[in-house]
């Protein structure tokens, strides 16, 4: 019987294996923080799945740690495109995919600086804390530059319900922020502990003392928003007022509907004009105040008699005073986004001019130096930003104004409410978005908004959604969009301030400058490291 040999393998076939297990280990911090920036955007409305933002920061936290700041840089890119360019795709509704794409790799590249210092910082003893202040420095500096900063994307707006929402009570968006991230790095610190113990002759996990911290760490913010959830107060404090909503919606979607700045007027005074055949029916009572949209009358009422007798023959059929959202042209020729509060008998009285101005929408800057990339430039307006915060007096109830985009800015918030609002209204206009999720974003932040200043937030939009939020966050009505409609609530009026609304600025700068002190420790570490081994 003949022996036969056992076949062999060609000879650069066991390289071959060795070379693929090999790039894949090289690869895969670029698919954690890939998977981790789509698992962050995912956590953002329309959907509303909060709790996978600390496994998102989970994933990063494991890409980065221990890598040097180069690789950090890389891999906080790879991150914050993931996440930002679906985040931000209705900035590309209309004006096509440049802009959008602009805006998401700018804001990327700031993002992969947070990447860099996670990783420089990632090799210190309780590395999560440092960490996290890292990314709350990184939020901070998005928050201002370039052009005023885009704040969009905080990971806090991504928080309007759940465990961690109560903390924004205390902190504001930055402490709410920072308990995510903290809670997501502490969950990387125990996974890479407890592998790297299993590894060890002893292997015994629960008598590690890194093990233990790592938990507390991942467990701490979650034990924290619990316990902060009966600070999170929604009863009145000054009664109740009766508010109405109205959506008048435009006359099509689009930019263009700016063409029809008459129809959009004329569509706010008929659906008001309905709300007033309704109460003269009693099917409802009246409401103590009426808030209309942003941009709800692009005709200048000052200007325009037709647009000035419109507007108040609404307010007396209604019997209550209205809150315009009008884009006005005084004597300089400057023109402002302004809110007017309509009085049925005085007319128009108080102003509010829109403080925190869109770049690239409601100016631009650099408007000859962006041309050279788009024509669309042109598109943008000269809008001049309002000086201070002004509460509306509406019959006995203080309504704080925030108009559309400057919800996402901590401050212009938070002066409102030291202005004396006892209930906010963000007047909105999204029609130029269309129906992407650039609405339910937006929303979003209004709820974070409720209980970090305990009050009653209103949403009053040209095109929806409309909403009415209780100071707890939760929604208490909503329209549909591009739909007329009108929404009637009796809202509570409160008068104290949270936490978050005393401490103003110093939590964001506090948890900002524990970031910066875990930068200083990693650099001092380093250096005398290289002493050392000199």
């Amino acid at each position: 019987m003949t022996a036969t040999a056992p076949s062999v393998a060609p000879a650069d076939e066991p390289a071959e294996k060795p070379a693929r297990r090999f790039h894949l280990r090289r690869f895969a911090p670029l698919l954690l923080a890939a998977a981790a920036g789509l698992l962050l955007y995912a956590t953002f409305p329309p959907r509303e799945l909060p709790w996978l933002a600390p496994v998102a920061f989970a994933l990063l936290g494991v890409a980065v740690h221990g890598r040097r700041m180069r690789a950090g840089f890389g891999l906080g890119l790879v991150f914050g495109l993931a996440y930002l360019v679906p985040l931000l795709s209705w900035t590309g509704v209309d004006v096509g995919p440049l802009p959008w794409l602009a805006l998401a790799v700018a804001e990327a590249l700031v993002v992969s600086l947070a990447g860099l210092g996670i990783a420089y910082v990632s090799r210190l003893p309780l590395w999560p804390l440092w960490a996290a202040g890292v990314w709350i420095a990184d939020e901070a500096l998005r928050a201002r530059f370039p052009f005023g900063g885009f704040p969009w994307g905080k990971v806090a707006f991504g928080q309007p319900s759940g465990v961690f929402l109560p903390l924004a009570s205390l902190g504001g968006t930055p402490l709410l922020g920072f308990a995510v991230v903290l809670s997501g790095f502490g969950l990387a610190a125990l996974a890479l502990r407890v592998r790297a113990v299993r590894g060890t002759a002893d292997g015994s996990v629960l008598r590690d003392r890194a093990v233990a911290a790592a938990a507390v760490v991942t467990v701490a913010p979650v034990l924290a928003g619990a316990a902060a959830m009966p600070l999170v107060q929604t009863g009145a404090q000054d009664g109740t007022a009766r508010v109405a909503l109205i959506q008048g919606n435009v006359p099509r979607m689009g930019l263009d509907f700016n063409a029809q700045r008459r129809a959009v007027l004329d569509y706010h005074v008929r659906e008001t004009m309905k709300l007033a055949a309704r109460i003269k029916s009693g099917e409802t009572k009246r409401p103590d105040l009426v808030l209309w949209p942003e941009n709800s009358s692009d005709i200048d009422p000052y200007a325009n008699i037709d647009a000035y007798d419109e507007i108040t023959k609404a307010a007396r059929a209604v019997g209550a005073p209205i809150s315009v959202g009008a884009v006005v042209t005084p004597k300089d020729g400057k023109p402002r986004n302004r809110l007017i509060l309509w009085d049925p008998d005085k007319g128009p009285g108080a102003t509010y001019d829109k403080r925190h101005l869109q770049p690239f929408g409601e100016y631009m800057p650099y408007r000859s130096f962006f041309r050279i990339f788009s024509k669309d430039v042109d598109r943008a307006g000269n809008f001049v930003p309002g000086t201070k915060a002004v509460a509306f007096d509406m019959n006995g109830t203080e309504i704080g104004n925030i108009t559309c985009y400057e919800a996402a800015f901590d401050d212009v918030v938070r002066d409102q409410v030291e202005a004396g609002a006892e209930i906010l209204s963000v007047p909105s206009n999204n029609a130029t978005f269309e129906r992407s999720q650039m609405t339910y974003q937006q929303l979003a932040m209004d709820r974070v908004r409720a209980v970090e200043h305990g009050r009653a937030v209103m949403v009053p939009v040209t095109s929806g959604v409309s909403a009415v939020i209780r100071p707890d966050g939760s929604v208490a009505q909503h329209t549909g969009m591009f739909e007329p409609d009108t929404l009637i609530a009796d809202v509570p009026k409160r008068t104290g301030k949270t936490l978050a609304t005393r401490a103003g600025v110093w939590p964001e700068a506090l948890l900002a400058a524990l970031g910066a002190g875990g930068l200083v420790w990693a650099l001092t570490r380093s250096r005398r490291s290289r002493r050392s081994a000199g």
